[in-house]
């Protein structure tokens, strides 16, 4: 029980470190979250800061999300439910990051790190079908909704762990809580499409 208070505890403390914050001090002195979309994550580090930076802090927001996963294992010597409660802790700190006054991103890449460990294949195949929407349309919040929603889906087919499918349902409501303001955007015609924002635009423009 210690051991897993422990691990859900330093899941969410990784969870909490916003790369998007810190690469956009360090490289422009500004706070990310005062510029594009207002968002700290991995598209708006896009938007304000470019392709380099977008994707480093995109595959440094996987690996907390994999990392609080696979610490949860080692505590708990391989239990699911541990690694479930891990996962959604290292989510949980990137949305809310305690040391950034609890706000954060909208967890996807973080999202995309833990159930990678969770159920590889799911979300293998549910990246894919959100890449190609992403593609398509120019979307990026519709496709990390799509993505989102089919994962509680696509684990109940691939038979996975009970634990791993109440997992990804909670993963789904909380991106489409997360991306509320966007679902209204996108029935209003106003959202953003991918390439659209300018560098530096202010939040709120």
């Amino acid at each position: 029980m210690v051991n897993t208070i422990i691990a859900i505890i330093v899941s969410y403390l990784l969870g909490s470190i916003s790369f998007s914050i810190l690469v956009a001090r360090w490289l422009k002195k500004i706070d990310i979250r005062d510029h594009g979309s207002g968002n700290a994550g991995a598209t708006n580090t896009l938007r304000v800061l470019g392709k380099g930076p977008a994707i480093l802090v995109f595959l440094l927001d996987i690996a907390k999300g994999s990392a609080g996963v696979l610490i949860g294992s080692w505590l708990s010597d391989g239990s699911a439910a541990v690694e479930v409660a891990c996962g959604l802790a290292a989510i949980a700190g990137h949305n809310w990051p305690i040391y950034f006054r609890f706000k954060g991103g909208k967890g996807i890449a973080t999202t995309v790190g833990a159930l990678v460990v969770w159920a590889f294949l799911p979300t293998l195949i549910a990246g894919v079908v959100a890449i190609l929407v992403i593609a398509v349309t120019r979307y990026v919040s519709l496709g990390s909704m799509i993505f989102a929603v089919l994962l509680p889906i696509l684990v109940f087919l691939f038979d996975k762990d009970t634990a791993f499918l109440w997992g990804a349902l909670v993963v789904a409501v909380l991106a489409i809580v997360r991306h509320r303001k966007n679902i209204t955007k996108l029935i209003n015609g106003t959202e953003n499409k991918l390439g659209s924002g300018k560098k530096g635009e202010p939040h709120g423009a």
